[in-house]
This record gives C-alpha cells, sequence and structure tokens, in this order.
C-alpha cells in the first residue's frame, strides 16, 4: 500500500517535470536555433520537441552512449553520434541555442565538467535546460534515517540489492537495471542537491539561474502545485534553466 502510494507521487512528479522541461525546450528555440540533445537515446526527446516546435527552424542534434540507441536514432534519420558526456564533448565552441540533459546529470562521472562543457558550446544567450533528481530531499532523509536506501541516492553495484528490497523503489517496474555492467548506463553515480546545483551553474558562469522542484513527498497528489512552489529545495526532481552571457 505504501509503495504504491509513492509510486503514484512519483509518475505524477515525472510527468509534471518532463512536460515543464520540454516546454521550456521549446521556448528556448523559438525563431529557430540548434538544439543539442545529450542522452539522446533513440530520439524520444526528439518525438516531445517535434508537437511542440517546427523543426523546420531548428535543428537537432544528439549524443548518446548506447551503440545499439545511436543506430536506431540513425535508422531514423536523426543526427544522433555514440559519444562520452563524461569527456569533451566533440563541438566547438558557441555552436548552440539550447543544451539539454533529461535524467542524464546523475548517471555521469563527470558531472561538473559536463555543465562546463555545456557552458562552452552554448552560444552566447544559450540556454542550458537540466531535468535530475534531488538528493536533500524529506524522502531521502527519512529512508535513510530508518536504514534504507533511496532511490534518487547512488545506487549500489548489485542486483541482490534490488531485489531484496534494500532500496525503496519508487520508479516504473519496467525499469531496466544494469547494476553488474560493465559501463552501467541506468546507475546514479552523482545525485546534486537544490542549492549546491543552482550555485555551481553560477560558479560555471551561467546567469539567470532558476530552479524549479517538482514531487514533495509525503504529501499528496493534489498539494503538490502549492507545496512545489512553496518549497522546491526539497522536492524530488527539480529542473533548472540557466543563461551563457
Amino acid at each position: 500500500m505504501l509503495q504504491s502510494y509513492f509510486k503514484k507521487l512519483y509518475r505524477r512528479t515525472m510527468d509534471e517535470s518532463y512536460k515543464f522541461a520540454f516546454e521550456e525546450i521549446a521556448n528556448s528555440l523559438i525563431g529557430g536555433g540548434r538544439c543539442l540533445d545529450c542522452g539522446a537515446g533513440e530520439g524520444y526527446s526528439y518525438d516531445r520537441i517535434n508537437t511542440l516546435i517546427d523543426f523546420n527552424k531548428s535543428s537537432y542534434h544528439g549524443i548518446e552512449w548506447k551503440h545499439a540507441d545511436v543506430q536506431q536514432a540513425q535508422n531514423r534519420h536523426l543526427d544522433v553520434i555514440q559519444s562520452d558526456l563524461n569527456k569533451r564533448l566533440p563541438f566547438g565552441d558557441g555552436q548552440f541555442r539550447c543544451v539539454f540533459g533529461l535524467s542524464v546529470l546523475e548517471h555521469l562521472l563527470n558531472g561538473c565538467e559536463f555543465m562546463r562543457e555545456c557552458h562552452r558550446v552554448l552560444e552566447k544567450a544559450g540556454t542550458i535546460i537540466l531535468l535530475t533528481p534531488n538528493i536533500s530531499t524529506y524522502f531521502t532523509i527519512t529512508l535513510l534515517f530508518i536504514g534504507k536506501m533511496p532511490s534518487s541516492g547512488p545506487h549500489p553495484d548489485s542486483n541482490a540489492l534490488l531485489t531484496e528490497e534494500e532500496i525503496f523503489k519508487v520508479s516504473s517496474e519496467k525499469s531496466i537495471y544494469d547494476t553488474e555492467s560493465e559501463m552501467p548506463a541506468h546507475r546514479h553515480l552523482v545525485v546534486f542537491s537544490y542549492r549546491v546545483l543552482k550555485k555551481y551553474l553560477s560558479m560555471v558562469g551561467f546567469s539567470k539561474v532558476q530552479g524549479y522542484g517538482f514531487g514533495l513527498y509525503p504529501f499528496p497528489n493534489i498539494l503538490q502545485p502549492m507545496l512545489e512552489k512553496m518549497d522546491p529545495w526539497h522536492c524530488h526532481q527539480m529542473v533548472f534553466i540557466a543563461k551563457k552571457d
């Protein structure tokens, strides 16, 4: 019963946070421009953005780690290349109007370097949009207090801990776990807090840094829109939008 309740909170949280992020990506491309999808997969984000803007005026480009996903995206004639987001982005300075990473930052070993690279490849007045879990939640604090591992924190490298439910999972049962693979794509490695991520984006050189929270657990869904505005610092998911001067 308890897990079912939190799964409903999680589903609403992810739906609302992604909807907001995609709308902001579309807004950043009003008038045209090049966008870079970091963690493009097979092109899911392209499909969502394509319902909001005219890609005849803008152009979509993506980076993905998994070769199979890159091949699927290229089979769809999408400009997605294989590369490692932990390393220097394979683009020159100032090439993109918008760079975004949705549920990507928490999977990187070098998240700070990634944000510096995003700043480099953005054009002046370009926009970065990040969607990532927040480690500084009441939900996380409570789970740690009772001895559980939160789903928003770094994941263990053993599938056994997942099956024994040492982690309080709120994500979909269809989630793919590759914890024991040589190069796991789905493990959370470094999870930022709201305050630290906001500060770091400013330190890198971004301006007009705005953060938004989604999912203030354990409160019911009917109260979420109001509570998210009151306390974004402790929400389960966060979306950050910032500009390059």
